[in-house]
C-alpha cells in the first residue's frame, strides 16, 4: 500500500497555536465570541455597573481609587436596608455617583450627638465605624420616600462631607464588592 502524502489529505491539521487561539472551527469561535461579547455588554451596561471610588469618604471600608460593582437589580424585591452601601445618582446622571452607607430609613428621625448616630433617639450600633467622630447635628425627620446616606469616614467636619437625605429614585443599586 502506498503512503499518503500531505497533499492527499483534504483537511490539513491545524497548528497547535491556531487551535488554542481560534479553535478548530473559526466560524463557531466567531459566533461564540459575538455571543459572549453581547452578554458581557448587557451585563456590565444594564445590570452590574463598574464604579471607581474617588475620595476618602468611605475609608476604611473602601479605599480611594478602588473599583467596585453596583448591582442595579438588588432592590427589585425589597427596599434598601440600613447598613447597605449604595450608589446614588448625583446631579449629573449615571456618570457621576456617590457611594455611601444608608443609616436612616423613611420616616425616621436621625441625629448625630458627639459622633454617635441616634435613630428616633436611640443609639445606632455601627460596627463598621472604625474612626471616632465628633459630629453633632440636630435631629432631622426623613420623608416617606427618603433615606439618609453618609460615608464611613466621619473624621472630617460634616460640612466638608457629602451626605444627607436622598429620594429612593436616586439610589441606583447596592455595591457588591
Amino acid at each position: 500500500m502506498a503512503a499518503q502524502s500531505e497533499t492527499d489529505n483534504p483537511r490539513p491539521r491545524a497548528h497547535w497555536f491556531q487551535v488554542i487561539v481560534i479553535g478548530r472551527n473559526p466560524r463557531k469561535t466567531l459566533v461564540r465570541a459575538v455571543i459572549v461579547g453581547a452578554l458581557c455588554y448587557a451585563l456590565f451596561h444594564f445590570v452590574l455597573l463598574p464604579v471607581r471610588v474617588d475620595g476618602i469618604s468611605m475609608e476604611p471600608t473602601y479605599k480611594d481609587r478602588s473599583v467596585n460593582l453596583v448591582n442595579r437589580l438588588s432592590y427589585l424585591r425589597h427596599p434598601p436596608r440600613r447598613g447597605d452601601i449604595v450608589a446614588v445618582r448625583a446631579w449629573a446622571g449615571l456618570h457621576l455617583m456617590l457611594m455611601k452607607r444608608i443609616i436612616g430609613l423613611p420616616g425616621e428621625t436621625v441625629a448625630f450627638d458627639h459622633g454617635r448616630v441616634l435613630i428616633n433617639g436611640r443609639p445606632l450600633d455601627e460596627p463598621y465605624e472604625k474612626w471616632q467622630s465628633d459630629w453633632t447635628v440636630p435631629p432631622e425627620k426623613l420623608g416617606t420616600n427618603q433615606y439618609l446616606i453618609v460615608g464611613d469616614n466621619r473624621t472630617m467636619p460634616p460640612q466638608d462631607h457629602t451626605w444627607g437625605r436622598v429620594d429612593r429614585d436616586r439610589i441606583v443599586g447596592k455595591v457588591l464588592l
